[in-house]
């Protein structure tokens, strides 16, 4: 799809997928599965187990019981179930804008209230923000819950522990449920720590998801963890059985060959997108003045604040968006042939911003950038 949704002429740099080849211990278990005609049913707790190990080894988290884990078919189904456990139609679920794009939809449509609590002007958690936001939600009556991303897509701030920890104490403080998306949890760059949400003190009656699919680039073989805390495992065995049918045999099989064999691959991964992010930078500063970039800590994508050019007028009709291609995205793909992201289906705060994914080559990086550098060079009309 990454490839295949734009004309030939066209760079992907939009959807989060990387341009990898498979880790070696993933091909070689997808390879022993099908070979034995292993393509039924899965059963087991093998991905949990390495997802603890895992846990363990990288971010000295040792509080992931096996016990309190459930199979879901992906990250972001796994999230509607979640937050079926602890709301109820029509209640209000809050998330920091901009923020993943899909979270408006799935909660929406799954019938609970979207509340926004922005970021702070770094693309951090504004604390602040988010007990008013608490507070606004708690008087509207009904349960509330919070829908964390962390690390955080698009801006990749990877939440400290003071900041998650001062989440869960004013989580619990106005009787917040959290539930936490941790799909790029792995992919943590030079300079920056992971912290899983469930490890801080309060955060016992929150619920965490994380999978392998980005890390390893296994968005087409869908599985993915939900993880209970120790207050709140009663509710995750509420969880429908049929929830656990969903997922791919094979991509449990991926997913589990990935936390426990897959490390030295994530290694040398990480290695390249760190000089990768490092490439971007040095490019942006040098080729697209007025154009900011907010330096990721975490993921492999980069939010760039583009309102200082002057290209691309949002798009939209009242509140709402006309077109999921709008604003400079839109601009940049007509005028230099590169597909991004366009920000304004971030939510509020992603106006005029565009999300940029290198996990690509450093060749197709900088001619990315080159085109978007001779596309505003060539511009006429007013600046």
């Amino acid at each position: 799809m990454k490839w295949r949704a734009h004309a030939a002429d066209v760079l992907p740099m939009w959807v989060a997928e990387m341009d990898v080849n498979l880790a070696p211990s993933v091909a070689d278990a997808l390879h022993r599965a099908i070979d034995a005609g292993d393509t039924g049913y899965p059963y087991g707790t093998a991905y949990a187990e390495a997802v603890s190990e895992f846990a363990a080894e990288r971010w000295q988290w040792h509080g992931l019981a096996v016990s309190r884990t459930a199979i879901v078919p992906d990250v972001m189904l796994g999230v509607v179930e979640m937050l079926r456990l602890v709301t109820d139609r029509g209640d209000t679920v809050i998330v920091n804008s901009p923020v993943y794009a899909p979270f408006y939809a799935f909660v929406s449509h799954d019938g609970r209230q979207v509340l926004e609590a922005p970021l702070g002007p770094d693309g951090r958690l504004d604390l602040g923000m988010l007990e008013e936001s608490f507070a606004r939600a708690r008087a509207c009556g009904g349960k509330v819950a919070y829908l964390l991303c962390n690390p955080h897509n698009p801006t990749g701030a990877v939440h400290t522990a003071d900041e998650l920890s001062g989440v869960a104490e004013r989580a619990r403080r106005f009787g917040v449920r959290v539930v936490s998306d941790e799909i790029h949890a792995p992919m943590v760059l030079s300079g920056a720590r992971f912290t899983p949400y469930l490890s801080v003190p309060g955060a016992g009656n929150a619920l965490a998801l994380t999978s392998a699919s980005k890390a390893w680039n296994l968005c087409g073989l869908k599985a993915a963890v939900a993880i209970a805390g120790p207050e709140s495992a009663a509710d995750l065995r509420r969880l429908p059985e049929e929830v656990s049918h969903g997922p791919s045999h094979l991509g449990i099989i991926a997913h589990t060959a990935a936390f426990r064999t897959g490390g030295d691959w994530l290694d040398a991964l990480l290695a390249g997108l760190d000089a990768n992010r490092t490439l971007l930078g040095e490019l942006v500063a040098e080729r697209l003045p007025g154009v900011q970039l907010l330096r990721p800590q975490g993921t492999y994508l980069a939010w760039l604040d583009c309102r200082g050019i002057g290209v691309g007028d949002e798009k939209t009709d009242g509140l709402a968006v006309v077109s999921d291609m709008s604003g400079p995205a839109r601009w940049f793909l007509d005028n230099a042939r590169v597909a991004l992201s366009s920000g304004h289906v971030f939510g509020t705060g992603g106006g005029g911003h565009v999300r940029m994914n290198f996990a690509t080559s450093r060749a197709i990086v900088t001619e990315a950038v080159s085109r978007m550098s001779e596309a505003l060079k060539g511009r006429t009309g007013p600046r």
